[in-house]
């Protein structure tokens, strides 16, 4: 095959690239950026601009993030784990672990007044939690509903702040779960986000460690993530930037998670499986990679086959298909085109049609503090785009885009 590289990608198509993300920076509505870029043996790293929107010190390669909602993908292989040592079952009821969420009560409508409910048909399931079926969630599409307005009451989604993690402990933020009624029955409807923090306080409470040890000991070690967990220590604080959430009116940068004494600069109360993680490219790219060998990082064997097969392949029924690829379209201008790929696995999203530049199979996700990570098994190919500016604007999610089509297009074969 003359004229072409042996890489998996081409030059033409990775300096491409470069201009692309360049572009994002030197606009001045992204201040800085790290993306790698992999396939095969073969890895690309760009680090572009700076911390601070005001300068300072550039962006580098091991430059730590607000993982925000790329941490779902990571923060579900602890329940894998325990899967695979047959300590939790797909099928099995979470009642004895979790007896807050026991006997629920569920919304005549999902709009409907909060006492306005029939009692769950059956309870919850360990794989309606891994599903995002457990019949609680955010909507963004209806912000105005009652049961909405009680999981920011209740600081169950949410601080006080307007940061979007929770404040309470995991006990304390069950307890105040436990309250509330379930907007469809259990298995019914993919709904975002709730059940990935559940996740995590299941995970703590089979094993008897925190969540995070047990994410240490078991998934970050062994893979040699260093730089991942849900808050940065004191010595590695100088490599975290600000989190910028810009002014929509006027594209004004705020602040929307300083540095020091910021939400990430100590351990939190609550280890959030559906957006508390922080980490690098390169942390990223080692499980992502770990995903595509079918669970094994060099000779070690993280997870089982069948354990990633299910992880990384969508989970969801027809109907719960249907339903979630309505709620991709009628958000699209919320998520600025972001979180279009119909399916979902465990964690993560998977894509079932094609919609853009990706192939059917892609998995992975993004992020609200401007993140996006995503697999490719066709063309054995991972993308990570990691930027400090959060999804107030469209800037980030814009950046995204152009990642991904620049990516795609610079596969060479």
């Amino acid at each position: 095959m003359m004229g072409h590289s042996n890489s998996g990608f081409s030059k033409a198509g990775l300096d491409r690239l470069r201009e692309v993300l360049a572009g994002h920076v030197e606009s001045g509505r992204i201040p800085g950026l790290v993306a790698l870029v992999s396939r095969g043996e073969e890895t690309h790293v760009e680090a572009m601009g700076t911390m601070r929107h005001d300068g300072g010190a550039p962006m580098r390669r091991d430059t730590i993030f607000r993982m925000a909602s790329t941490t779902k993908p990571v923060a579900v292989a602890a329940a894998m784990v325990l899967l695979d040592e047959c300590r939790l079952r797909l099928d099995d009821p979470v009642d004895p672990w979790l007896p807050e969420l026991a006997d629920r009560q569920v919304l005549k409508r999902p709009d409907g007044p909060l006492d306005d409910t029939v009692p769950a048909r059956r309870p919850i399931t360990v794989r309606d939690l891994l599903t995002s079926t457990n019949g609680l969630g955010i909507d963004m599409t209806s912000p105005g509903t009652p049961i909405m307005g009680a999981l920011f009451e209740q600081g169950v989604y949410g601080q006080e702040d307007g940061w979007l993690l929770p404040a309470p402990g995991p006990d304390e933020w069950m307890r105040r779960l436990g309250t509330l009624p379930l907007m469809h029955q259990p298995g019914e409807r993919w709904l975002y986000n709730i059940s990935n923090d559940v996740l995590g306080v299941l995970v703590a409470r089979v094993t008897g460690q925190s969540f995070e040890t047990f994410l240490r000991e078991r998934i970050f070690d062994p893979l040699g993530m260093t730089d991942t967990g849900f808050h940065v220590p004191a010595d590695k604080l100088d490599r975290l930037p600000p989190l910028y959430a810009p002014d929509p009116q006027t594209g004004e940068f705020l602040v929307e998670d300083k540095v020091e004494g910021g939400h990430h600069s100590k351990p939190p109360a609550f280890q959030s499986g559906g957006g508390g993680l922080d980490s690098t490219v390169d942390d990223y790219h080692a499980y992502f990679r770990m995903l595509l060998n079918h669970g094994m990082h060099g000779i070690q064997r993280i997870l089982s086959r069948p354990a990633v097969e299910l992880m990384t392949t969508n989970r969801l029924t027809p109907e719960q298909l249907a339903a979630r690829e309505v709620w991709g379209r009628n958000a699209v201008h919320l998520a600025y085109g972001l979180g279009q790929h119909g399916g979902w696995g465990f964690g993560m999203a998977v894509r079932t049609y094609r919609g853009d530049y990706a192939p059917i199979g892609q998995f992975g996700w993004d992020g609200g503090s401007g993140t996006t990570v995503y697999a490719d098994p066709d063309n054995q190919l991972v993308g990570i785009l990691l930027t400090q500016t959060g999804m107030s604007t469209p800037d980030s999610a814009r950046a995204n885009h152009d990642f991904w089509t620049t990516l795609y297009q610079a596969i060479d074969d």
